[in-house]
C-alpha cells in the first residue's frame, strides 16, 4: 500500500504514541468506493476501529461516503448511536443474554443466525415498541457464524413470518469468505455458489433483501462477482494490505504510525546479554536504545529478536525479549540520544503493520487491534463541517407495550 507524506507526525513524540492519520481513511474510503462501484461500501469499525478509534474513524468513513458501517457487538454499535451517527448500521454478533431491545430501537440493523435468535429479536420488538431490522446470515463454508444449509429453509421461512405479521424488515441476506486472501482457493467459487443458493431459497420464501453482500476487503478487491450489493471493507479503509501479494496497489494510505522517545542510550560490550533469558548476546560492543513499549501496550513478544523499528530514518533491530513495559534496539553505531524518535510502524523507512505481521508469523489485522494499552492516541487529519460532528445522541430506550 502507498505510505501517505501527509500522513507522517511531526518528530518528537514526548510519550509513545498511536497517531491515526483521519485524512488517510478519508482517502482510502474514496478509492474503495470507487473501486466496488455500484455496489455500496460498508466500513467495518468494530474492535475500536481495528485499533485506530471507532467514533474518530466512523466519523470519518462517513465524512467520505460510506454507506453502512459494520460493528461486531450491539455495545459497539449502541456507542456509535450515542455519539451521534444515524446511518445504516449492521452488528453480528450476540450472546443468548444479549438483550436486542436497544439496538432494535436505535435503527441498527441486527443480525440473526437461528430462530433462537430470531425469537430473542421478536421478544426485543415487543420491548422496543418498534419493528426490527433484520438481516439474516448464512454460513456457506466458514463454519462459523451463521445458519447451516439445513435449517435455512426454516430461518427465512420465520423471517417472512415475521415480516408479514409487521415485526420486522429483513433488510439484508449476507455471508463471509473464508479464503478471500488466496484468491484461487476452491473455496472462495464454493462459497459464492452456496450464497447464490441461499438467496434463491430466500427469494423463494418471499423475501425481498435491500442487500445482499458476501464480500470482505480481499473478496472486493480481488472477486467482483461477490460484490453483490453492498461490500464489507475492514482492513482496506485503515490502509492496510488484505491479501498480500495478490492486491494491485490502488493506492491506500495506511493510517496508522506508532512512534516513541528512546528512554535510554547506552553502550554494551561484546559478550554483554540482552532482556530476559538472554535471547541475543552481543557479538561486538554496540550502542542500544531502550523503547519504552512492550507486550502491556500490545507489543507481540512474538516480535522478540525479530522485529524492526526505524531510528533517524534507518532500520534497527529489536534485540532480545520484548518485555512488558520496554523493548531494546541495536543502534549499532554511537549518535542516537535519549528523546530521538523510534518509529515502530510507519512510512517508509519505517516498518510497517504487513512487516511486523511477517516478523510475529500472525496477521496486519491482529498487530493494528491489539496496539493500545498506555500508548496515547492522537488524531490528526479532521476536517470540522466534513466528517459529521460527534453531537451526543441518547440512544432511545426501549418503549414499554400494553
Amino acid at each position: 500500500m502507498t505510505p501517505s507524506p501527509s500522513a507522517a507526525p511531526e518528530p518528537g513524540p514526548p510519550h509513545p504514541e498511536i497517531v491515526v492519520d483521519l485524512a488517510a481513511v478519508r482517502h482510502n474510503v474514496g478509492v474503495l468506493r470507487a473501486q466496488v462501484a455500484p455496489a455500496a461500501l460498508m466500513v467495518v469499525v468494530k474492535a475500536d476501529g481495528y485499533g485506530h478509534g471507532m467514533l474518530e474513524v466512523a466519523r470519518a468513513a462517513r465524512g467520505a461516503g460510506a454507506d453502512w458501517l459494520g460493528v461486531a457487538t450491539l455495545e459497539e454499535a449502541a456507542a456509535l448511536r450515542a455519539a451521534g451517527d444515524r446511518g445504516r448500521l449492521l452488528t453480528w454478533l450476540t450472546v443468548p443474554a444479549d438483550d436486542h431491545a436497544g439496538a432494535v430501537a436505535a435503527d441498527v440493523d441486527v443480525t440473526v443466525y437461528d430462530l433462537d435468535q430470531l425469537a430473542a429479536v421478536s421478544a426485543a420488538v415487543s420491548r422496543a415498541g418498534r419493528p426490527a431490522r433484520l438481516q439474516l446470515k448464512v454460513d456457506t463454508g466458514l463454519s462459523r457464524g451463521g445458519s447451516t444449509a439445513a435449517a435455512w429453509p426454516a430461518l427465512v421461512a420465520a423471517a417472512r413470518a415475521g415480516e408479514r405479521d409487521g415485526s420486522w424488515r429483513v433488510t439484508g441476506v449476507w455471508s463471509h469468505l473464508a479464503c478471500s486472501d488466496e484468491p484461487d482457493h476452491p473455496a472462495n467459487a464454493a462459497q459464492e455458489a452456496a450464497f447464490r443458493e441461499a438467496l434463491v431459497l430466500a427469494e423463494a420464501a418471499g423475501l425481498r433483501p435491500e442487500v445482499r453482500h458476501l464480500a470482505n476487503s480481499a473478496g472486493a478487491l480481488l472477486r467482483p462477482s461477490a460484490r453483490f450489493d453492498l461490500v464489507r471493507c475492514g482492513l482496506a479503509a485503515y490502509g492496510l494490505d488484505p491479501a498480500p501479494g495478490h492486491t494491485p496497489d490502488l493506492g491506500l494510505r495506511p493510517a496508522m504510525t506508532v512512534r516513541s522517545p528512546l528512554a535510554l542510550v547506552k553502550q554494551v560490550p561484546a559478550g554483554a546479554g540482552v532482556s530476559y533469558g538472554h535471547r541475543w548476546v552481543a557479538p561486538a560492543a554496540t550502542t542500544l536504545g531502550l523503547v519504552p513499549v512492550g507486550y502491556g501496550d500490545g507489543v507481540p513478544r512474538h516480535a522478540s529478536d525479530r522485529a524492526e523499528v526505524a531510528v533517524a530514518g534507518h532500520r534497527v533491530p529489536v534485540r532480545g525479549t520484548v518485555c512488558m513495559d520496554q523493548l531494546v534496539v541495536d543502534l549499532g553505531a554511537p549518535g542516537a540520544r535519549a528523546g530521538d524518535e523510534a518509529v515502530l510502524i510507519g512510512p517508509a523507512p519505517a516498518p510497517s503493520a504487513q512487516d511486523w505481521a511477517e516478523a510475529c508469523g500472525t496477521i496486519s489485522y491482529e498487530i493494528v487491534t491489539r496496539l493500545g494499552g498506555r500508548l496515547h492516541r492522537r488524531h490528526t487529519g479532521a476536517v470540522p463541517g466534513a466528517d459529521p460532528a460527534p453531537t451526543v445522541v441518547p440512544v432511545l430506550e426501549p418503549q414499554e407495550t400494553a
